[in-house]
């Protein structure tokens, strides 16, 4: 590691990510001024070009849009009514539902667990199934997808998820896996209904009632928008560290902490790195790429294009290898900062010892399973060892992050007190990694094959993210 003078360094990175932070200036833009990001949106295009802005204006180099083909989706209207009292029902569709106009009977899927639907087999063919959203206790998790899919193989016409939340709240939600290459096909048209609803339409059931349920939807190609820009390397520019958070958001919310949260923090760790080279005279040693993605909520797509273009194995002109760690930052408005978590084992004890180097108490983590939840995934998938930071996980959340994929999901909803802890810890942790020599850095052990078939042994089983 160079002979860098650690305690005066650090002062300055944590009195300038507390004294010089423009969070509050990043928020109102992304989340007031220009709200919802939906992939392929006119907000998502306003909010890459002020992250380019950002990054032309902090003295970044190369700042650029990175655009890919999208696959998207978009809907016009949903619609759900008990035919038989005439009362209306709330209905969201899940992402990537199809259209779809139906009446049929109801029936109770309970949690749409093997037991549940031992009593329900016959009656479910042509029906509209009921199902909780959340797990039942005591019974050992399944994934939503594959609950979703049992329906589809009984005979299920469609299916109404009953949303956790109370107050007629209701989330925008996935039903595929997103460990497979191609997630956004649902097996059946799915919709969410507020938890009130939902007990009215089971009810209905017990009744042997009927509902009518109608999405107006649709599938189209569009354009996705990654950002990115780099603070090149004074000893090995051709290495590289990344760190990036995605941009997008869900329709009808303007993401305060999922993910204008991780957007900041990418934003201000740049900021801050930069300033330190110019002001102090420290530039990182090797590359560091910072990179805000498009299309998280719609299966990976941004990341997915990022990879394929940027860590080729190969190499090409624009990167000559695999990076030597991506870091993913998403709702970090969700809990205080408390270390990384990797997916792969072999970095651990050496990220462990930088993380010591600071002296703050942070630790490292190795994930039990390959987590997909997150646009760290399309790099684990390609066996590139990937992070991200350890803030809910393994401990509760912060009340307030339970506002996700909704409206209410504004900027009150992020603590920028934490996020200069975000940027801190960051920055320090960056620059360190960015200064180890290549030889002193773990060769990664784990090939894309041994990836590929660790998932397949995973299929089915819940991720634990808590």
């Amino acid at each position: 590691m160079k002979d860098v003078n650690w305690n005066q360094t650090d002062r300055w990175i944590v009195g300038e990510s507390w004294v010089g932070a423009q969070f509050d200036r990043h928020l109102t833009e992304l989340c007031v001024n220009i709200g919802e990001r939906w992939a392929s949106s006119e907000g998502e295009r306003l909010a890459v070009e002020y992250i380019r802005g950002q990054y032309e204006a902090f003295g970044l180099d190369q700042a650029r849009l990175d655009e890919f083909p999208l696959d998207t989706w978009e809907y016009s209207s949903a619609e759900g009514r008990a035919v038989d009292t005439g009362m209306q029902i709330d209905a969201r569709p899940f992402h990537f539902c199809p259209p779809f106009d139906i009446e049929a009977p109801i029936v109770d899927a309970g949690y749409g667990f093997p037991h549940d639907l031992k009593t329900e087999l016959d009656a479910l063919k042509g029906a509209i199934a009921v199902m909780n959203l959340g797990h039942e206790q005591f019974t050992p998790p399944m994934p939503l997808a594959d609950r979703l899919n049992t329906l589809a193989s009984k005979g299920a016409a469609a299916a109404v998820v009953v949303e956790s939340k109370s107050g007629r709240r209701m989330e925008y939600h996935n039903g595929t896996d997103w460990r497979d290459v191609q997630p956004q096909a649902l097996p059946l048209p799915v919709v969410t209904t507020s938890r009130e609803h939902g007990a009215e339409l089971r009810r209905l059931a017990g009744q042997k009632g009927n509902l009518h349920l109608a999405v107006e939807s649709r599938f189209l190609q569009d354009t996705g928008i990654n950002t990115v820009a780099e603070l090149t390397g004074e000893k090995w520019p051709e290495h590289v560290l990344i760190l990036g958070a995605h941009h997008d958001t869900v329709r009808g919310t303007p993401g305060g902490n999922d993910n204008a949260s991780g957007i900041c923090a990418v934003l201000e760790t740049a900021r801050v790195l930069s300033a330190l080279k110019d002001e102090l005279g420290q530039p990182p040693g090797c590359t560091i790429r910072f990179t805000t993605w498009s299309a998280e909520e719609q299966g990976f797509q941004g990341s997915n294009a990022f990879v394929e273009k940027y860590c080729s194995s190969g190499g090409n002109s624009e990167s000559p290898g695999l990076p030597r760690l991506a870091i993913n930052l998403d709702e970090l408005a969700s809990g205080t900062i408390k270390g990384l978590v990797l997916a792969f084992p072999h970095l651990r004890p050496y990220i462990q010892s930088i993380l010591d180097e600071l002296g703050d108490g942070y630790r490292c983590h190795v994930m039990s399973q390959l987590d997909a939840s997150s646009d760290h995934f399309p790099f684990l998938r390609r066996a590139i060892d990937a992070a991200h930071c350890w803030r809910w996980r393994f401990h509760g959340r912060h009340p307030d992050s339970d506002f996700h994929h909704e409206a209410g999901d504004t900027i009150d909803k992020v603590r920028t007190k934490e996020l200069k802890e975000y940027v801190a810890f960051l920055t320090r942790l960056l620059l360190r990694l960015s200064w180890e020599t290549p030889d002193q850095w773990p060769d990664n052990p784990v090939t894309e094959q041994e990836v590929l078939a660790r998932l397949e042994k995973e299929r089915g089983q819940e991720v634990r993210v808590m």
